[in-house]
């Protein structure tokens, strides 16, 4: 069986003002059907980028990635903007909630944007609501949650059309020990039921444990995958 993330001589460099700074120097890499794999690395060494191209938000400059078996940069914006709304979920480092809708109607959106009906959608949404502790807030707006609770309201909005990959910025980072440790059970109970893909980017070394394989990345390249967090080799980290 193919994995479901094939990156191969991967590269994206931006353009600002004249100069031309490489984000990705010839990424190869191979991230299993139900696996949860981290990103980690200084800031600025390329993991945001990284995962932006495996979920299609943005184009390489060469290389090739392939998403279960589907090369997303062969299609064009509507389709590939089709693919990624029915197979991808994202979890962000600020959660994204709209402050002036409910918790339901937050979860809501993907299926929505899927062509949903109102009703069905919010339907879905409460139960998975449920399934992450908080269907008493399903009423609730966002800023009558607390942190971790948004992050949940976050999972569950990600979760809920039932995507193949999720992908996740530093879900934790904003987090108490406590809450992440919540946060990192959650997503291992619920992200990876059903033989899902779990990619997370990371700084927070107090959750590597969960991941079954860590990337170790700087200046654009993987220096090294660890299937141990004890095995990884951190350099200090700059900014």
């Amino acid at each position: 069986m193919e994995p479901a993330i094939v990156c191969r001589a991967l590269t994206k460099s931006y353009h600002t003002g004249g100069t031309i700074t490489p984000a990705l120097r010839g990424i190869d890499i191979s991230i299993n059907a139900g696996e949860l794999f981290m990103l980690v690395g200084p800031s600025g060494c390329g993991k945001t980028t990284l995962i932006s191209v495996i979920a299609g938000i943005l184009d390489s400059d060469g290389g090739e990635c392939r998403l279960f078996g589907t090369n997303l940069q062969g299609m064009d914006d509507n389709e590939r903007t089709l693919y990624r709304g029915r197979n991808v979920g994202f979890v962000f480092q600020s959660y994204n909630l709209i402050p002036s809708l409910t918790s339901a109607e937050n979860v809501a959106i993907p299926l929505l944007l899927l062509g949903a009906t109102r009703a069905d959608a919010v339907s879905k949404a409460r139960a998975m609501l449920e399934r992450v502790g908080l269907g008493a807030k399903s009423e609730a707006n966002p800023t009558q949650l607390s942190g971790g609770q948004q992050q949940r309201v976050a999972i569950a909005r990600a979760l809920v059309h039932n995507p193949k990959l999720i992908v996740c910025d530093e879900p934790t980072s904003a987090l108490d020990h406590t809450t992440g440790g919540e946060i990192m059970e959650l997503f291992r109970h619920e992200a990876l039921n059903g033989n899902r893909t779990l990619v997370i980017v990371t700084h927070d070394a107090r959750i590597f444990h969960y991941a079954d394989r860590i990337a170790r990345m700087d200046d654009g390249r993987i220096m090294q995958v660890a299937q141990d967090s004890a095995d990884l080799q951190m350099e200090p980290t700059h900014t």
